[in-house]
């Protein structure tokens, strides 16, 4: 909560610093790092045909920004101020966009009406929409008017088309989730963590990614149980020393944190718990199985795709129907919904003990993500009369 409100007082400051009134500039505003990461390829491809124009990133929570804060992808990153008329005007007037573009379900009504006042064409991209939400309620007139000033509307789903065809909305297309051209490009990258060779080893890696208290609740009676060929790589979602040592506690295997690596030999442990940030998508890499977190609880499912583009089987908890990939992948095995702490045990241990399985339900998982492809260059062609995509 400090983040959040001492961030936001610096903004028109940073801005200040690093926009200047002569400059191009195109604005993104993302809700937190999932939807950055949704954001990356446009940022990745308009940077690279329009190198004159600056790139203005916007968050609005502190996992976004405090993550983000140095991406080499901007030029500015901010907190965006609360949604007052006042921050509407002064923001985009300091930042002055050519292009503006909302990620999959940010909706601030006084900064969309003063960008559709100043006539900057507006975009969501990876738009997804669902029947409770206020736009499709008999009182949500008001929400209605914000969401009609967007230029186009790019969602993920005929589900989401066919909501807002109810509303009246025409100016709706259906590119699929940028996210899965973010993840197939990981692939091309270099993801070796010396650390984390020299701790598999020749075992069986089980990394479990973004993880919450509930998660690690249904985990540990395997990560106890487990057998000696296989190691487990914990990375929590929150970096919480007094939570952490706690779970590191109730584990009788071998565990060491990360920080802890350079002091040990590392390829004697059972457990590696990773006490810091953005090393996951690379951890991916390592891994024969990997459980993501958020869906035990209410959090929210983390990232899956991240998990499922190097071909790895995939558990996650029970609370998953509002992520549309998860709803797919799991209609076609490629990822296993757990309930509880047994049904846990019981998926890990078939994963382990049956390599045919593991390899087919991982394999379902890489071609998911590359059926998938194709949002980014979608979206792009489709906006080409904004002279930002050449075909």
């Amino acid at each position: 909560m400090k983040l959040f409100v001492d961030g936001r007082k610096h903004t028109f400051e940073t801005l200040q610093q690093k926009v200047s009134s002569s400059d191009k500039t195109i604005w993104f505003h993302c809700a937190s790092l999932g939807e950055f990461e949704q954001g990356v390829p446009i940022m990745e491809e308009i940077k690279k045909r329009k190198p004159d124009h600056k790139i203005v990133v916007s968050f609005f929570s502190p996992s976004g920004f405090e993550n983000k804060k140095n991406t080499p992808l901007a030029d500015a990153v901010v907190y965006l101020p609360m949604d007052t008329l006042k921050n509407a005007e002064k923001f985009v007037a300091s930042v002055s966009p050519s292009l503006a573009f909302f990620v999959k379900y940010e909706f601030w009504p006084n900064y969309l009406f003063e960008l559709e006042k100043k006539k900057i064409p507006t975009f969501l991209i990876s738009g997804v929409f669902r029947e409770n939400q206020i736009f499709f309620k008999s009182y949500g007139g008001f929400m209605r008017k914000a969401l009609a000033t967007f230029e186009h509307l790019f969602v993920q789903d005929e589900n989401s088309q066919i909501l807002l065809k109810t509303i009246g909305f025409k100016n709706v297309s259906i590119s699929g989730d940028t996210r899965f051209d973010r993840v197939l490009k990981q692939i091309e990258m270099d993801n070796t963590l010396k650390f984390a060779e020299d701790f598999k080893g020749n075992s069986l890696c089980i990394v479990c990614g973004s993880t919450w208290p509930e998660d690690e609740t249904v985990l540990l009676e395997y990560i106890n149980s487990a057998p000696e060929n296989v190691k487990f790589i914990i990375a929590p979602h929150k970096i919480e020393t007094e939570r952490i040592e706690n779970f590191r506690n109730k584990i009788i295997k071998k565990t060491l944190l990360h920080s802890e690596k350079d002091e040990v030999a590392i390829w004697e442990y059972s457990v590696l718990i990773v006490d810091c940030i953005g090393l996951l998508t690379r951890l991916y890499s390592y891994a024969d199985i990997a459980y993501v977190g958020g869906a035990m609880g209410k959090t929210g499912l983390h990232n899956i795709l991240e998990a499922a583009t190097f071909g790895v089987p995939i558990i996650m908890g029970k609370n998953y129907k509002e992520f549309p990939e998860a709803v797919h992948l799991l209609h076609l095995s490629g990822v296993l919904s757990i309930k509880n702490e047994t049904e846990c045990t019981a998926v890990l241990q078939k994963l382990v003990s049956n390599e045919s399985f593991r390899l087919e339900t991982g394999e379902i998982c890489r071609q998911f993500v590359k059926n998938n492809r194709g949002a980014t260059r979608s979206i792009l062609n489709h906006i080409t009369k904004y002279n930002i995509a050449e075909s």
